[in-house]
């Protein structure tokens, strides 16, 4: 009998990044192409099902090996109904895109959120590989999530478990509000554009930093600066750090995961960030919450939301 492949499609407000995947979870070949979400979700749908076929006619399988499609997107989904509600990003409204694409492909057609598929991604070939029972915090412009109990995704009543970025950690006097409406978010202390903004408020305070001598600052700046000695930065990132490790200490007693995997650009920033999340973390869970419990970095990079998305038909 023929190798099983599964196609991952990582749906992007401006590329689409599609991915042929093994059983074992292997990425085997990768296509990229705009996704011209300017033209409409229609164009849109006509063009993955292109890049989709593509792929796999450029590749030695064949169309009858394909197993099913997978997509990751960025946005509020009806996961039973295969319907996009609202994605920002392509500025989509109700798309059926399971119904086009399956319409299109004539093969099994899955979605989920795009946090949701890239924790699949590191469960399936990743940093939690042979792990039951794991959450992805994924730190970029904000905080994404996803939750693998028992090797399956926690999707929730309508698909939209594991925002836990939304989780309200930040303490009333210190917080601020969040782009989802609410105050005090993890996401508005621990993403990216989290760590940004403190660093131009404390340049603003006229805090003695070398961040004051960027002319624009990243977070890559403000752990850069961290590791140099500067205690501005070094600030910044533990209160960073803090926040993010309360809010996994709060799903710790509710899920008991053995492995908390930390994706996205922020989670570069290696042992500055992690010791501090390690040692926050101990100290606000009960110890049979710490014993056999790690803490550590993605492996997929970039590659997980095409793995996670090809893994959607893998059950």
């Amino acid at each position: 009998m023929s190798e099983k492949i599964y196609i991952g499609v990582d749906l992007g407000g401006t590329s689409v990044k599609v991915g042929i995947c093994n059983e074992e979870g292997k990425l085997l070949h990768t296509f990229e192409g705009p996704t011209g979400a300017e033209e409409g979700a229609q164009a849109v749908l006509d063009r993955i099902a292109q890049y989709v076929k593509q792929i796999v006619s450029d590749s030695s399988y064949s169309w009858e090996q394909v197993a099913g499609v997978g997509a990751g997107i960025a946005g509020f989904i009806d996961l039973a109904q295969g319907i996009v509600i609202e994605s920002v990003n392509l500025k989509w409204h109700n798309v059926e895109i399971t119904k086009e694409l399956n319409a299109r492909l004539n093969l099994p057609v899955k979605v989920n959120n795009d946090a949701n598929v890239a924790a699949l991604g590191e469960a399936w070939s990743g940093a939690g590989k042979g792990v039951q029972h794991l959450i992805c915090f994924t730190l970029g412009t904000g905080v994404g999530g996803g939750i693998i109990i028992n090797g399956k995704i926690i999707e929730g009543f309508r698909g939209m478990a594991a925002e836990l970025g939304h989780m309200k950690v930040v303490p009333d006097l210190e917080a601020i509000q969040c782009g989802c409406g609410q105050m005090g978010c993890v996401e508005t202390v621990s993403s990216a554009t989290g760590i940004i903004r403190m660093a131009k408020d404390a340049v603003g305070r006229g805090e003695p930093t070398t961040l004051s001598e960027l002319e624009s600052i990243s977070a890559k700046d403000v752990f850069d600066a961290a590791k140099d000695g500067d205690e501005v930065a070094i600030r910044i990132v533990k209160r960073a750090a803090y926040y993010l490790a309360k809010a996994m200490a709060a799903v710790a007693v509710v899920l008991n995961p053995q492995r908390f995997i930390v994706g996205g650009g922020v989670s570069r920033a290696g042992d500055i960030l992690f010791d501090e999340i390690r040692k926050v973390y101990k100290q606000y869970v009960p110890a049979v919450f710490v014993d056999g419990v790690d803490i550590v970095p993605a492996q997929l990079g970039n590659d997980a939301g095409i793995v996670g998305a090809a893994g959607l038909n893998l059950n």
